[in-house]
């Protein structure tokens, strides 16, 4: 495609077409953008990232992987790695040390690469990353202990690989351009410079975002620049330290007191998809497949170490002490796919290392894809069988997830936790979320669809979402987000009543038969009302002497049934249209209006 403006505009197309492909398989979109890279690449020769880009392909990839790696960082809070049991202390530094050593020592007498490269590989390929486990746990559903220490390592882990990574290749490019003697001072001044500039410029941003010395509405954009401003001048001051700078820049921000970081990670999810996406297509492009034939039977034979040797034995010795059982070591050893980080630092550095003549330098890119696709493919079709082989699948979740934290939603949330059944609330408003936790309900504090909710809010459990919020804009598309992601049958929301007589207010016709939570005419400001008016959600246990009919006699009008309970304590919602016909054992949470009050003859109370 000669054409340079087509072909930038196809790189966005392709990159949202895989995206979206991912979301709707639910597999990690990495994939689909290698494979898609590849093929319009080295295999039709459609895109030419070197043609296209020119001298300005270096820098490009060089600032995204700053801001990737910067973006990373700022996700690694040292309570996190405290406050989520030893398994994931320990896989985030010992783990992360024996991959590291046992990948490189395959790379090295396997691929017959120099000790330098093969260290370098052994850096990269320890690297799992959110991205590419969530979509995978959403599969495979394993015990909720089993799925946080995944997706936590997947959280911690990324900075940390990046970090070690950075560390090996700045040691590695010391050792090229100075005598033995000077290499570890030229090092040492790379690692000096990259820290000082990390600390200095994560100190002022913090210090910008506690202090609000940056207007909010310039607040992503101002620190973006700075970031990038950080990485150029490190760089400048000390060859190749502008991405040890980045990196302790985010990790001062993530950790310093007061400061609010959820904004800016809020801003790297847009920022992500279009220039993120298309960086790895082009990437894909530039991949050699005669070098990949080259290298032969080693490659599958370096796979198959990292699989089946350097993961177990970094789980086995990671859980010493920590009380997990056989069957649970075995699930967290299969599953460990590499991600975005792992492709995005390889590329640089094989830019790098060939910018300074590295010999050989160009292998370790076709290798790191290998293994990112190989553990991708492989764990992603197998995980769900070898859990349920280990025994370790969660049982069907049952959870419920209410999006909105009104009055009323905390009162059935309450209510619904007495009565031993899971629930989260979520809410965009604090206030609300503040009143919820001073209940000691469950939640999550924004936008449930978000980057940030995939690592940080729990769904394993969740197999209902109840959309009670005031938001009409936000509504929809959070109930198209988890029906994609639960099943059919699985959201539901309150009506509005206003769809067929306000334009303003019109849905589609797909999100209008999700409308029927609860009863016909049961909207957000009836439930506001109600509350207000004095009404309780109270649970009404049904018998042989007291049955649904009894139960409808005497409360009639004033009760609307919500949650019903079976005998084994499964739940069901009440829907406008269904036909749940509770029976004697069950019980029922309903929403129950006070007694009128009695009136005398004459008219008066």
């Amino acid at each position: 495609m000669s054409d340079p403006l087509l072909s930038l505009v196809a790189v966005g197309l392709l990159s949202i077409g895989c995206q979206y492909l991912a979301y709707r398989v639910r597999l990690p979109a990495i994939l689909p953008l290698l494979i898609v890279g590849i093929v319009v690449g080295p295999v039709f020769g459609i895109l030419d990232a070197d043609a296209l880009f020119g001298d300005l392909l270096f820098p490009v990839v060089s600032l995204s992987v700053a801001i990737i790696l910067f973006e990373g960082s700022l996700t690694l809070k040292f309570k996190d790695i405290a406050g989520h049991g030893n398994m994931v202390r320990n896989l985030c530094t010992v783990g992360v040390l024996i991959t590291g050593l046992i990948s490189a020592a395959a790379a090295h007498y396997c691929l017959d690469l120099t000790w330098q490269l093969s260290c370098l590989f052994g850096a990269i390929v320890t690297v799992t990353g959110p991205t590419v486990i969530v979509p995978m746990l959403r599969t495979v559903r394993p015990h909720t202990n089993l799925a946080n220490i995944l997706r936590w390592e997947g959280i911690i882990i990324d900075p940390i690989g990046a970090l070690l990574a950075v560390l090996v290749f700045e040691f590695i490019v010391a050792s090229q351009e100075t005598a033995i003697t000077q290499t570890f001072i030229a090092f040492g001044k790379t690692i000096g410079i990259g820290s000082f500039l990390g600390l200095a410029s994560g100190y002022f941003l913090g210090m910008c975002v506690r202090k609000d010395w940056i207007p909010h509405y310039l607040l992503n954009t101002a620190v973006l620049t700075i970031i990038l401003g950080v990485f150029a001048a490190s760089n400048y001051v000390a060859h190749e330290s502008g991405l040890l700078a980045v990196t302790i820049t985010g990790m001062v921000m993530a950790n310093m007191k007061d400061v609010d970081v959820e904004d800016i990670l809020e801003f790297k999810e847009t920022l992500s998809v279009l220039l993120i996406s298309g960086l790895f297509i082009l990437l894909a492009t530039r991949l050699n497949l005669d070098s990949v034939v080259a290298v032969g039977w080693g490659t599958l034979v370096v796979l198959a170490i990292i699989m089946f040797i350097a993961r177990p034995i970094s789980v086995l010795v990671s859980s010493i002490g920590t009380g997990l059982k056989l069957n649970e070591i075995a699930l967290l050893s299969w599953i460990a796919p590499r991600g975005i980080v792992a492709a995005a630092v390889s590329a640089l550095f094989s830019l790098k290392l060939e910018e300074i003549g590295y010999e050989g330098a160009g292998i370790i890119v076709p290798i790191v894809f290998m293994v990112i696709i190989a553990t991708v493919v492989v764990q992603s079709i197998t995980a769900r069988s070898v859990a349920t082989l280990l025994k370790v699948r969660a049982p069907a979740p049952t959870g419920y997830l209410f999006f909105g934290g009104s009055k009323f939603n905390r009162m059935l949330a309450t209510e619904m936790l007495n009565q031993k059944l899971e629930v989260v609330v979520t809410d965009t408003n604090w206030d609300a979320i503040r009143e919820a936790r001073m209940m000691d309900i469950p939640v999550y504090f924004g936008n449930p669809m978000s980057d940030h909710a995939a690592r940080h809010l729990e769904l394993s459990t969740i197999g209902t979402v109840l959309i009670m919020s005031p938001y009409k804009q936000l509504n929809p598309p959070i109930a198209y987000h988890f029906e994609n992601t639960l099943g059919k049958d699985k959201v539901w929301a309150l009506t509005n009543n206003e769809q067929s007589t306000r334009p303003s207010h019109q849905v589609s016709n797909q999100y209008a038969k999700k409308l029927m939570l609860f009863d016909e005419g049961v909207t957000y400001g009836y439930l506001a009302s109600a509350v207000a008016k004095g009404s309780t959600i109270k649970t009404t246990p049904l018998s042989e002497e007291f049955d649904y009919e009894q139960y409808i006699h005497k409360y009639g009008d004033r009760a609307t049934p919500l949650i019903a309970i079976d005998s084994d304590g499964k739940s069901f919602t009440f829907i406008n249209g269904n036909s749940i016909e509770p029976k004697a054992g069950w019980r029922l949470i309903s929403l129950v209006e006070p007694e009128p009050e009695p009136v005398s003859l004459d008219g008066s109370e």
